[in-house]
């Protein structure tokens, strides 16, 4: 079997002299740290108030959000809009993002399937999240299924032993040097996604919904 190198990573990409979050957007356009860009019709980058207070972060793009360049525009991201509205988070006050900023995908037959970015797909791609934060600089990260966890909180992290618990910004979690992460919290809960994979959608929503409101008391 061929032995695959690995990504070069996104690093070299991400300007290091960027002011506003546009200037990473577009240099993210070009980003070429990983193999997924071959494939996929475009990066997918964070969107939302550059001024905001809670950052959500998820896995990856989908295929509709692959076709329109905007996270979370498809099915799942129109649950996780109804679930921020029903927690009672200000919807303008939230920013965005996927810890893997390609779709990663297999055809089968015409439609394109799914396939969950690896490790080494989430660590090319984390120098977009840390400069993203290093922007956004808000108060509460709400980290939506294992694969966010897995790049925001270690790969030892379990979302369903944790979620719906606000926590400390881990001390090893790799962020800008002047970024104030001591003042950051952090909440894991399921990704929308699963709400709509779920057999019982109704009481997986209200667990959505439960763990958020959690994030809507912390930021009150």
């Amino acid at each position: 079997m061929p032995r695959t190198e690995a990504p070069i990573g996104a690093q070299q990409f991400v300007p290091s002299n960027a002011r506003e979050l546009d200037e990473f957007k577009a240099a993210a356009a070009h980003c070429t740290g990983c193999e997924l860009h071959r494939d996929a019709t475009q990066t997918v980058f964070g969107r939302g108030n550059a001024h905001a207070r809670v950052v959500f972060v998820g896995e990856q793009p989908g295929d509709v959000e692959d076709q329109k360049g905007l996270p979370f525009v498809g099915p799942a991201g129109r649950l996780l809009r109804d679930a921020v509205d029903d927690a009672g988070i200000d919807a303008s006050s939230v920013y965005i993002t996927n810890a893997v900023k390609h779709f990663r995908f297999e055809w089968r037959g015409q439609r394109r399937i799914h396939q969950s970015p690896g490790p080494a797909h989430i660590t090319a791609c984390h120098p977009w999240l840390v400069a993203e934060f290093a922007l956004l600089r808000p108060e509460l990260v709400v980290v939506l299924g294992a694969t966010a966890a897995k790049s925001l909180l270690g790969p030892s992290f379990r979302v369903t032993r944790s979620r719906g618990q606000l926590m400390p910004w881990p001390a090893s979690a790799q962020h800008p040097e002047d970024f104030p992460a001591a003042q950051l919290q952090a909440l894991a809960t399921i990704h929308p996604s699963a709400v709509l994979r779920a057999d019982d959608r109704d009481a997986a929503y209200a667990g959505l919904v439960d763990d958020l409101k959690v994030a809507a008391t912390a930021l009150a």
